[in-house]
């Protein structure tokens, strides 16, 4: 029978589910139970800036370890957990990714079971679980498990309670091994919560003849038979700044057990590959590529390449999948560049082992991978179409350049072979990132595959050379080479030089041009080589792909290239009488007029234009539906991040207007509508009914009519049809999508006023509306957590934080509105809280006073109270109130003191009664006898009743306490 046809007792989603049973039936609460979200358990730790990607279970409990979580929070009051934690190990630190499919145990991304204590239970019961639930539940023959337990060092005592405690439950002592700081001594960081932890590894060497082998010489031997599937950290000591261990107050469990290695125990298989955590995708890919069947083989016996292939590809449709559910969207930074190099390195797997086209390979695989493990991580069943349009997206800009890549290398390869050398260039392995896309990982592999090396310390070189060279352009940036009438008429009389053909602007393909021109400094070259090295310049061509900056779209960057022999960064495209000039710099090589390019826009780029493109023309069809058809477009941008739109309207729109419009808008998009363009006589394209276009504006004549939703032909058929009222029918000579659906969404930001009678809306759409989507539901989570903090200093520094946030919040318009006024009220229940403890604060002092002067005896009072946030104001309202004329303590004296010492603050103040004012008394002068000690100083007027003040000696107060006391009692005498 196959692999992937197999069926198992113990599979996958029993392992995972028997798991879980076993710890929630023992306390453990599971993560999805917990009664808010938990941001950190996301694989991207959005909340954690230190990490690339969730690597282990415990990252989402970092804060019940050092003591920092929310005491508002479900994490608060957690004692038990237990999860299946999604982890990534492709980037930075923790980076798995060049062993992925060269081995049997490798991946991007894994499952980590994991079970928590949080100063609950510790050893014994910890060390009782693992055993009981491997041996008893799972069934393991404990014959083949061998533990470790911590050995000691220099500054520790060996963690001999753990080894007592494996005999204690049954484990021979032969099976138990010490292990060094290394191997069994575990920490967070340099700082931090740690402690001595305890392995479970397993032999994967079956008994021959019924009878075992004793493996332990092989535990922690880099063994490929031996391997560890669970370790028990004990965290009970801190590690202070110095470097020195402190036992914690609270002592923790944090587990983590690899869950594609339990399968592989369980199902008795020598790789998690050969298991139905994947053999699923093996089979989904074979039926898509044609391929032969996986047969589980590796290096020398694998020489063909496919069941690495299938490896590969399994695994990195796993990894992305997950990570963009997550909101880890490839792009050029950090977690996002990540995910863009696993892409390409799986699309390259699949170019060239399984030989198919890439452009939505991997969204094949997806439906695959959601219905294998959608019930348990719904994220990926919700975002299924959103992953597979971002991976076809991807697939599609990288495919543009592999096979050109490709080509490139091998005239590389060939290169350093000619030169007796093994080596590629740096400058060259950087080029092909540079030009082609191909991360230097990528690179490596297939420089493995031809016995080539990568001298990496040449290819950094080359990387901070480009980069140097980058910063000299930006400098330059800032003044774009533009025409002007004299280099216009120059043209013009030069025959050689046509009017630029644009048409290509509106594809999605590279095409092939012809240079015509090359301008710099006032002068038309026949070289780049006569261009000052870094200096910019620009471009004309017979044709060009390229968007010129017009009708509010920006322009399209890109490059001008022959593969492999010189290339040109266009950095901006603009038009002048029908001349498109590409301004940029020389990379490498040169060029000449007359020489045949490619050119190449950024796809990456376009695509988010094209979206807000469409969704302005959407836009401006629920602004005319919502508000009527005074409304007029006056304005536009569209930039790749956002889109801009002005119009005419007396008011601003109001919060139901918006939320009419966005809905309009999203149900349009929605549809799922083809979008068609076409030229077309102007006097005829303003015969059809509905057609929108900017007042003023002068078109050309055809006219490019783009239509969402029918086909221009079907309009022209009968331009006066009442119904094209109902579509978004525009004159527009910018690029669109297809179809509205790779719009997505579109979400508004933010609607104003910029001139009297003038309003303008902000918006998003595509990947980008689905982040402002997330950051509102993540900031309305922050106001959840808001809710339930108690009243105090730190609620109201909190508020105080959030309120900031929230002004600066990137979010739609509606939502922020509604945070705002969510806000708002919680403002005003903090401002009622503090009210309501300023009134309890003033009775609570008050009514020390007067029960100090209820016998009668007494002629005045020196005291400290307890401090609290309000007690600076209680005392200034008593010792008014003390002195006011209704008062029942009247001609009484009152000195009060409160101090903190944690703030380093003590506040005070006196009032001075008539039966010691007579004898010359005042309140400056009775503060001035306590300032002295502790610190500061007092406010009042000479002669004035009262004085206020502050100091700093909060460690001092009793003195200044009795000073005051002493000097009252003296003046008494």
């Amino acid at each position: 029978m196959a692999l992937v046809d197999e069926t198992h007792e113990w599979s996958a989603a029993r392992v995972r589910q028997t798991f879980l049973d076993y710890f929630q039936e023992r306390g453990h609460k599971f993560e999805h139970q917990l009664t808010s979200p938990v941001p950190s358990s996301s694989v991207v730790p959005l909340s954690d800036p230190t990490l690339l990607f969730t690597n282990a279970g415990m990252n989402q409990y970092k804060s019940i370890f050092l003591g920092t979580v929310d005491p508002s929070s479900d994490f608060a009051t957690l004692k038990r957990a237990a999860n299946s934690q999604k982890c990534i190990r492709a980037g930075g630190k923790h980076n798995d990714l060049d062993d992925v499919g060269k081995d049997s145990y490798h991946h991007t991304f894994f499952e980590m079971l994991g079970n928590w204590s949080f100063g609950d239970y510790f050893k014994e019961e910890a060390i009782g679980f693992t055993w009981e639930l491997l041996t008893k539940v799972y069934g393991i023959d404990p014959q083949r498990l061998y533990v470790t337990y911590f050995e000691g060092s220099d500054t520790l005592d060996p963690d001999l309670e753990a080894k007592e405690l494996w005999k204690k439950n049954g484990v021979p002592e032969d099976h138990i091994l010490p292990g060094d700081m290394k191997d069994n001594f575990w920490e967070m960081g340099d700082q931090g919560p740690c402690g001595p932890c305890s392995e479970v590894h397993y032999d994967l060497r079956a008994p021959v003849d019924g009878k075992y082998r004793n493996a332990a010489d092989l535990v922690n031997k880099d063994d490929a038979e031996v391997i560890e599937i669970w370790n028990n950290v004990f965290m009970q000591y801190n590690r202070e700044p110095d470097r020195s261990l402190r036992s914690l107050p609270n002592k923790h469990i944090d587990t983590g057990m690899g869950y594609e290695r339990l399968v592989s125990v369980l199902q008795h298989k020598m790789s998690n590959y050969d298991t139905d955590v994947f053999t699923p995708l093996f089979k989904r890919i074979q039926e898509i590529t044609g391929a032969r069947e996986y047969k589980g083989k590796f290096g020398k016996d694998d020489p063909d390449g496919i069941d690495t292939a299938y490896r590969v590809v399994a695994d990195h449709a796993r990894m992305m999948s997950f990570a963009i559910a997550d909101g880890g969207v490839p792009n050029n930074v950090g977690r996002g560049y990540v995910v863009r190099r696993v892409l390409r390195r799986g699309a390259r797997y699949a170019r060239k082992y399984f030989e198919v086209e890439i452009g939505n390979f991997f969204g094949k695989i997806i439906p695959t991978l959601v219905d294998q493990m959608g019930d348990m991580f719904p994220e990926i069943k919700k975002k299924q179409l959103d992953i597979i349009e971002i991976l076809d997206e991807e697939e599609k800009a990288f495919a543009k350049s592999l096979d050109r890549g490709e080509g490139i290398f091998e005239k590389y390869a060939q290169k350093a072979k000619a030169k007796g050398s093994n080596d590629l260039a740096g400058d060259d392995v950087w080029r092909l990132y540079d030009t082609y896309g191909f991360p230097v990982d990528l690179t490596k592999l297939m420089a493995e595959e031809r016995g080539l090396n990568i001298n990496d310390k040449e290819v950094e070189e080359a990387q901070e050379k480009a980069r140097e060279a980058s910063k000299g352009d930006k400098k330059a940036a800032g003044v774009v080479v533009k025409f002007d009438v004299h280099d216009l008429g120059a043209l013009d009389n030069m025959s050689e030089v046509p009017k630029t053909d644009d048409f290509a602007k509106y594809g999605r393909e590279n095409i092939t041009a012809t240079i015509k021109a090359i301008y710099h400094n006032k002068n038309f070259l026949k070289s780049t080589k006569e261009v000052p090295e870094g200096e910019q310049f620009g471009v004309l061509l017979d044709k060009t792909n390229f968007y010129a900056e017009q009708g509010g779209q920006e322009f399209d960057t890109g490059r001008l290239l022959v593969d492999g022999e010189a290339e040109i960064s266009i950095e901006n495209v603009q038009v002048y009488a029908g001349y498109v000039l590409h301004t940029g710099y020389i990379k490498y090589g040169e060029l000449s007029v007359g020489s045949e390019v490619l050119a190449e826009f950024d796809e990456l780029r376009r695509n988010p234009i094209r979206n807000n493109h469409t969704g302005t023309h959407v836009l401006n069809y629920a602004l005319r539906e919502v508000l009527g058809n005074e409304v007029d477009q006056k304005g536009s941008l569209v930039a790749p991040e956002k889109l801009r739109f002005d119009f005419s309207h007396k008011a601003g729109l109001s919060d139901a207007e918006l939320e009419k419009v966005e809905k309009i808008s999203s149900e349009y998009i929605k549809q799922n509508s083809e979008v068609y363009a076409k030229d077309v006589p102007l006097a005829t394209a303003k015969q059809i009914r509905g057609v929108r276009a900017v007042f003023g504006e002068t078109y050309p004549d055809p006219v490019r009519v783009v239509s969402v939703g029918t086909s221009v032909d079907d309009l022209l058929a009968n331009p006066s049809d009442a119904k094209w009222e109902k579509l978004s029918i525009e004159f527009c000579g910018g690029t669109h999508v297809k179809n509205t659906s790779e719009i997505k969404e579109l979400v508004i930001l933010e609607e104003s006023g910029i001139a009297k009678g003038i309003r303008r809306i902000v918006a998003v759409t595509g990947q980008e509306a689905y982040n402002v989507q997330r950051l509102g539901a993540d900031f309305a989570a922050t106001l959840d957590a808001l809710e339930k903090m108690a009243f105090g200093a730190q609620k109201e520094a909190e508020a105080k934080k959030i309120g900031v946030e929230l002004n600066q919040l990137s979010a739609s318009a509606l939502t922020k509105s509604a945070l705002k006024d969510r806000f708002a009220k919680i403002q005003k229940g903090i401002l009622d809280e503090q009210k309501a403890a300023a009134k309890a604060e003033n009775k609570r002092v008050l009514d020390a006073v007067t029960q100090h002067f209820s016998d009668g005896k007494q002629t005045f009072l020196v005291q400290k109270v307890a401090w609290s946030s309000n007690v600076n104001k209680a005392i200034s309202d008593v010792l008014k109130t003390v002195g006011g004329p209704k008062s029942a303590l009247k001609g009484k004296s009152v000195y009060l003191f409160a101090a903190s010492e944690d703030e380093k603050k003590v506040v005070h103040g006196c009032f001075v009664g008539e039966d010691l004012k007579a004898k010359g008394a005042d309140g400056p002068k009775w503060a001035a006898a306590v300032t002295p000690i502790i610190g500061g100083k007092a406010g009042g007027k000479p002669g004035a009743p009262t004085a206020i003040g502050q100091g700093t000696n909060a460690e001092k107060v009793d003195d200044g306490v009795e000073e005051a006391r002493k000097w009252i009692e003296g003046l008494s005498l």
